[in-house]
C-alpha cells in the first residue's frame, strides 16, 4: 500500500498494474469488480504526491490501461498495415504513450489544484466529476477515442440500472465516487455525520443500479420484424482487390437468394465494395429480390457525392426494397477511413496508405433510414462507440442498427469489446439493435443490453431473429450527459474555490 501511495517507480509501476485492470474488467473476461479495484488504486497512488509526480503516476496509469486493453491495435498495424514487427511494435508504444496523457494531465490538475485530503467526503465527489470529465475530454479530444471506459464493466454488473439514466459515463462517475468513498470511510469514523453521509452515497448507486435494472423505460411501438443479417467472412487481404469484388457480390446475392424470408435483410459495412452509382445494375436487381420477399434490405457501401464541383467519398449505408434513405458515416476512423497529417504521414509505410483511408465526414442532422415502415438509427462501426452521439440519433428511432467490418481486430479482444460497447448503447437507448458484422460478432441486442442471438467468428453464416421497435425516451436519451454535466462543473468548481481558500487561510 505505501508504495502505491508514495513518490517513485514503485508506484508507477504498480499503477500501471492497476490500470492494466480495467482491461480484465472488460469484454470479453467481464470481471466487472477489477474496475472498481483499478479505480481504488488510481485514487490512492495520487493522495499524497506532488504534481510532478502526479503527472507521472497518471502517465503510468494510462499505459496500462492502453497498452493492455488496445493491444489489437498492433494487428491492424502489422498484419493489415503490414508493417514490420519492430516498426508495429514502436507505432503502438507511441500511441500507447500519447494517449496516456488523457490520464496524466487529469491526474496533475487534481493534485495541483483539486485534491482536499482534509475534506475525505468533498475530496471523494471531486474526485469522480474529474474522472468524468477526463472520460468525456477523451471522447471528444482530436475527434476522440472513447474506448476502455470503466462504466463498460458493468454491463452485467449492479450499476447496470443506470444506464438508461446517465449512460456509461454515469456508471463511471459513480464507479469513481465510491472507489473514493471506500478509501475515506476510515478517515470519516470520527465525524459520524459526514460518515453517515458517505455511506449513503457509497450504497445509494448500488442500491439504484439493482432496482432500476428490471425497469422497462419504452414500450413496444409494433409488432416484431423477423431479421436476417449476412456474416460473408470475407478476409480483409481480398476485400479491396479489384480482383475479388465480383466473387464478393455474388457471396452477399447468393446468400441472401438462399436465405429464409424475413421483413428485414441486412449486409455489413462496405459489403458492396463498390462505389454505389457504380453499382446500380447490381443494386436494382438485389432492391427487385427484397421487394419480391417484401422485405428491407440494409447494405454498407461507399458512396460518391460532389460537394462544391469535388468528387467526396463516404463510407455509407443505402436502403433497398421495402424501405427508403441513404446514410454518410460521421465519425471516421483515425488512420483507417482518414490520415491526419497526410501530407506528411502518406507513402511512409503502407499502413498510412490502407484502402478506403480518404472517406470524408458525413453531414450532422441527416435523416434516419426507414425501413418496413420504421426509423431506424444507424451507426457505422465505430460511430456506436461515441455515447452521446449514438444516444441523439437513438431518440429519433425506433431500432438502432450498427454494421462493421471488425476484421481488422483479427483474433483479438477488440471485437468483444466493440461489441459489448453496442450492448451498452441499446441498454442506453432502451431500444433493440441489429449487429451485422463481415467476420463477426454478428448478434441482436435487447432493450436491456443483452445478446438474444449471435452467430460465431469467422465464419459465413446467417442470424436469424426477431427485433421489436421501441417508442419512448429513456431519462438518458431526453437529457444526454448535460445533468451530469453540470453536477461535475458545480463539484469541481467547489473544490478549486475550497482549496484556494484553504491555502490562503
Amino acid at each position: 500500500m505505501r508504495w502505491i501511495t508514495r513518490p517513485g517507480w514503485p508506484g508507477h509501476l504498480l499503477a500501471a498494474v492497476a490500470g492494466a485492470l480495467t482491461t480484465f474488467a472488460l469484454a470479453p473476461f467481464d470481471l466487472w469488480p477489477l474496475a472498481l479495484l483499478a479505480l481504488v488504486l488510481a485514487y490512492l497512488g495520487l493522495r499524497e504526491l506532488g504534481p510532478r509526480q502526479a503527472l507521472a503516476r497518471g502517465w503510468w496509469y494510462g499505459v496500462g490501461v492502453y497498452g493492455a486493453g488496445t493491444s489489437w491495435i498492433y494487428i491492424s498495424i502489422h498484419t493489415y498495415g503490414e508493417a514490420p514487427v519492430v516498426l508495429a511494435g514502436g507505432l503502438m508504444v507511441g500511441f500507447v504513450a500519447c494517449i496516456a496523457w488523457f490520464f496524466a494531465l487529469p491526474a496533475w490538475l487534481w493534485a495541483r489544484w483539486l485534491r482536499r485530503n482534509e475534506a475525505p467526503l468533498a475530496d471523494a465527489l471531486a474526485f469522480a466529476a474529474l474522472w468524468f470529465a477526463q472520460e468525456v475530454f477523451r471522447g471528444w479530444f482530436l475527434t476522440g477515442f472513447p474506448w476502455m471506459y470503466s462504466g463498460y464493466s458493468q454491463l452485467n454488473g449492479p450499476l447496470a440500472g443506470l444506464a438508461p439514466l446517465g449512460g456509461v459515463w454515469l456508471i463511471g462517475f459513480c464507479l469513481a465516487l465510491s472507489a473514493a468513498l471506500l478509501c475515506n470511510l476510515y478517515r470519516l469514523r470520527g465525524q459520524k455525520p459526514y460518515l453517515a453521509a458517505a455511506v449513503v452515497l457509497l450504497l445509494a448507486p448500488w442500491v439504484a443500479g439493482l432496482a432500476l435494472k428490471p425497469h422497462a423505460w419504452t414500450t413496444a411501438a409494433g409488432a416484431p420484424l423477423s431479421v436476417a443479417a449476412i456474416q460473408g467472412n470475407v478476409e480483409q487481404s481480398v476485400k479491396w482487390d479489384p480482383a475479388h469484388v465480383s466473387a464478393q457480390l455474388k457471396l452477399y446475392r447468393d446468400m441472401t437468394l438462399a436465405a429464409r424470408r424475413t421483413d428485414l435483410i441486412i449486409w455489413p459495412e462496405t459489403a458492396v465494395p463498390v462505389l454505389l452509382d457504380n453499382a446500380q445494375g447490381y443494386l436494382g436487381m438485389i432492391g427487385n429480390l427484397a421487394i419480391d420477399r417484401h422485405a428491407a434490405l440494409i447494405t454498407g457501401v461507399p458512396i460518391r457525392q460532389l460537394v462544391r464541383h469535388e468528387p467526396r467519398y463516404y463510407n455509407g449505408i443505402t436502403v433497398l426494397g421495402e424501405g427508403d434513405g441513404s446514410y454518410l458515416k460521421q465519425r471516421l476512423v483515425p488512420f483507417g477511413e482518414y490520415v491526419p497529417l497526410q501530407d506528411l504521414l502518406r507513402g511512409l509505410i503502407q499502413f498510412f496508405d490502407l484502402p478506403m483511408s480518404d472517406f470524408a465526414r458525413g453531414p450532422d442532422d441527416q435523416p434516419l433510414l426507414q425501413a418496413k415502415g420504421y426509423e431506424i438509427a444507424p451507426f457505422i462501426c465505430y460511430e456506436v462507440v461515441y455515447p452521446d452521439f449514438a444516444a441523439g440519433m437513438a431518440a429519433r428511432s425506433d431500432l438502432l442498427l450498427t454494421i462493421s467490418n471488425d476484421t481488422w481486430f483479427g483474433t483479438s479482444i477488440g471485437p468483444l469489446q466493440h461489441l459489448q460497447m453496442a450492448q451498452m448503447r441499446a441498454l442506453e437507448a432502451g431500444r433493440w439493435m441489429i449487429r451485422a458484422t463481415n467476420n463477426g460478432v454478428t448478434a441482436l441486442i435487447n432493450p436491456q443490453g443483452q445478446i438474444t442471438e449471435r452467430i460465431p467468428q469467422f465464419t459465413e453464416a446467417v442470424l436469424y431473429g426477431e427485433v421489436t421497435p421501441m417508442q419512448g425516451l429513456t431519462p438518458y436519451l431526453r437529457w444526454h450527459s448535460w445533468p451530469l454535466m453540470v453536477l461535475s462543473v458545480l463539484l469541481l468548481g467547489w473544490a478549486l474555490l475550497a482549496a484556494r481558500i484553504a491555502k490562503t487561510a
